[in-house]
């Protein structure tokens, strides 16, 4: 379980995270979304180690993270935009973090296979196109296993099929008792994989909680409208 409180992340006078509490529980998928500007990309980092809070803690399994980044080996992560060094083919961005990690990592052949990618392993990163190193990008997230996956905005620029294989993924890693943070803005897509959402607004979780919660307290039809009652609700 990964719990957070009063989590404050300030950029000079811009406080980003206002006293973030949350909850994310074991062998779930849980969607972030919010406005632009709600810290839904803070507070991927700050749980990434990318960047420090400014003030709270986060605790994984009960074990506050601080200075020891050891944690971080346990996460697997997909950007949005994955930045590779474009002159390495596939195979040797994999093997170049095999050497980094000092571990052997595996290679999803399965979901190599269904993505297409297995042919373009040997190109340079520099020739793929946006969806293809896309697929590199979700493969890599899993190339060590990890116990929690933190997606951003994962199914960008893949096409349905690929997509489809993509999502089938991630609920078959929730078999497997993995826990999956994904942001995104596609709701339709959050409401077909998450068991839970967060929604943020201004630095401040307004809502954590399953789904069917959310869509039953605002009285809607789908999370998409659920969503937008909330901010109408917290502008007012």
């Amino acid at each position: 379980m990964i719990e957070l409180r009063e989590l404050k992340k300030q950029f000079g006078s811009n406080e980003v995270l206002r006293g973030v509490d949350l909850r994310v529980r074991r062998g779930r998928i849980t969607g972030i979304v919010g406005p632009n500007g709600a810290g839904k990309t803070t507070l991927i980092k700050t749980l990434l180690g990318l960047c420090h809070a400014s003030s709270g803690e986060i605790r994984i399994d009960g074990q506050r993270v601080g200075d020891d980044e050891q944690y971080r080996a346990r996460i697997g992560y997909m950007p949005q935009i994955a930045r590779f060094p474009e002159n390495l083919t596939a195979s040797e961005l994999f093997t170049m973090l095999r050497d980094l990690r000092g571990e052997a990592g595996s290679l999803d052949g399965e979901l190599l296979d269904r993505l297409g990618l297995a042919d373009q392993l040997d190109k340079p990163l520099r020739v793929l196109s946006g969806g293809t190193r896309q697929k590199v990008n979700a493969c890599m997230a899993l190339l060590f296993d990890p116990d929690l996956l933190i997606l951003d905005e994962p199914t960008a620029g893949l096409d349905p099929l690929s997509s489809a294989v993509l999502k089938d993924r991630i609920l078959a890693l929730r078999a497997r008792d993995v826990t999956v943070i994904v942001a995104s803005h596609i709701m339709s897509e959050l409401e077909e994989l998450c068991d839970d959402v967060v929604f943020l607004l201004d630095g401040v979780t307004r809502f954590s909680g399953p789904v069917a919660q959310l869509t039953s307290m605002t009285r809607q039809a789908n999370l998409e409208r659920a969503i937008a009652a909330l901010m109408i609700r917290e502008v007012a």
